[in-house]
């Protein structure tokens, strides 16, 4: 099995820049200790990975066809209403219950970026949008872009205002997919069952695993909403929480001794800042520490290493400020021009691993100085810069602050 397995590994694999896939062999040079837990794991991951497959394999043969339909594309799946709302108990809501249901994979996940609006998912068609019929599998379960998170937020939702037994099994089943996902180290993949290059890494990017632990957090408070999962369902909930909490802090970059923030994507073997795309090099984020930070955040009763990570995470933003830009429309597209008067404050998306300096990765795979010199080689239509952690710093760490306070004082 484990022989199989480097050849299963190889062939999935997706070379990305540097990005290091887990693979059998990557497996084989960590402690003898740790093997056992990562072979299973990339077991269970292939054994998903062909479920998957063969699912949509016997539609195609029942349905008589030549090949899988491909799925139609859409956007970002979000939550139309919040908890609560009326609107879950309407035939909307009923009718996008359908689709949603028809797009979970066999292992329990979803894919990104499928045309729900266009309806359910036929025999014969794929789960996922993003590759055409007998490519290589991509993006078939993943947590990018809010996909799995969000369909399962949506589920809880619809059962807590219709009580339907088909949303609280669906939601068991995606629940176990993300348990099975986690892996040994606490941390979660962007794609699994695992694709290769860089999805394979721990992924904070666009806060795929930070919205994986609000989900198991909200679980863990015991929300109304998830009633119908029973005490063990919790409980490995919380286990699997607890887990993720703990990758989070170990994955939080020293600089010689010193508490920083993140990366975009660690490596899942060594947990050491990666690169993914080409505009994505191994760099401090400035955008994703945000979210990882405003997450801890909301956790009461933290220990003393949560607090010592937050207050690293708080003073790190407070002095990775990027000031005298200000943002304009310039031929049809948002810019950043240079202007000291000016009073808008940024945090850049990249930061230097070393020295804490804002850089521009671009499209070209060159890694500029200033946003000008990148956006005049290169499209800017990516989040490069962003004011979001200065409510981070003031109201977030206000509000944080006085929870402590509230909490020292019991």
């Amino acid at each position: 099995m484990f022989r199989m397995l480097l050849v299963v590994a190889a062939v999935l694999a997706r070379p990305s820049g540097f990005a290091a896939p887990v693979t059998a062999d990557r497996i084989n040079t960590l402690p003898a200790a740790e093997r056992a837990a990562w072979i299973s794991y990339l077991e269970r991951s292939q054994s998903n990975a062909l479920a998957d497959a063969a699912a949509i394999q016997a539609e195609v043969v029942d349905n008589k066809m030549t090949n899988a339909l491909r799925a139609p594309d859409g956007g970002d799946f979000r939550l139309p209403a919040e908890a609560g709302a009326s609107w879950y108990a309407g035939p909307a809501a009923s009718n996008l219950t359908t689709v949603v249901l028809s797009y979970q994979t066999p292992s329990g996940g979803w894919s990104k970026h499928n045309g729900y609006s266009k309806g359910p998912r036929q025999r014969g068609m794929q789960f996922t949008s993003q590759n055409a019929p007998g490519k290589p599998a991509h993006y078939v379960a993943t947590f990018d872009n809010r996909a799995t998170t969000e369909e399962l937020h949506f589920l809880a939702n619809v059962w807590l205002a219709t009580k339907r037994a088909d949303c609280s099994a669906a939601f068991r089943k995606g629940l176990d997919f993300i348990l099975a996902a986690q892996f040994p180290n606490g941390g979660w993949p962007q794609v699994y069952p695992l694709e290769g290059g860089y999805h394979d890494d721990i992924t904070f990017n666009d806060d795929a695993m930070t919205r994986i632990l609000e989900l198991l957090h909200a679980i863990t408070l015991g929300e109304a909403r998830f009633a119908f999962l029973d005490e063990s369902a919790r409980q490995r909930a919380a286990a699997a929480f607890k887990a993720g909490l703990h990758c989070v802090l170990s994955t939080q970059v020293h600089q010689q001794e010193k508490l920083t923030v993140w990366c975009a994507q660690h490596d899942a073997l060594t947990l050491q800042p990666a690169p993914a795309r080409k505009m994505e090099p191994a760099t401090l984020s400035g955008m994703e520490s945000a979210g990882i930070l405003k997450f801890l955040m909301s956790i009461t009763n933290p220990a003393p290493e949560l607090v010592t990570a937050i207050e690293s995470g708080l003073a790190w933003l407070e002095h990775s400020k990027v000031p005298g830009l200000r943002r304009t429309r310039l031929d049809g597209r948002n810019t950043f021009i240079s202007d000291p008067s000016s009073t808008q404050i940024y945090w850049a998306r990249f930061y230097n691993l070393t020295n804490n300096q804002p850089v521009f990765p671009g499209r070209d795979g060159v890694t500029y100085d200033t946003f000008a010199a990148m956006a005049a080689k290169n499209p800017t239509a990516y989040d490069y810069l962003s004011a979001q952690p200065g409510s981070l710093l003031t109201n977030g760490q206000k509000q944080w602050r006085k929870m402590l306070a509230t909490e020292s004082a019991k």
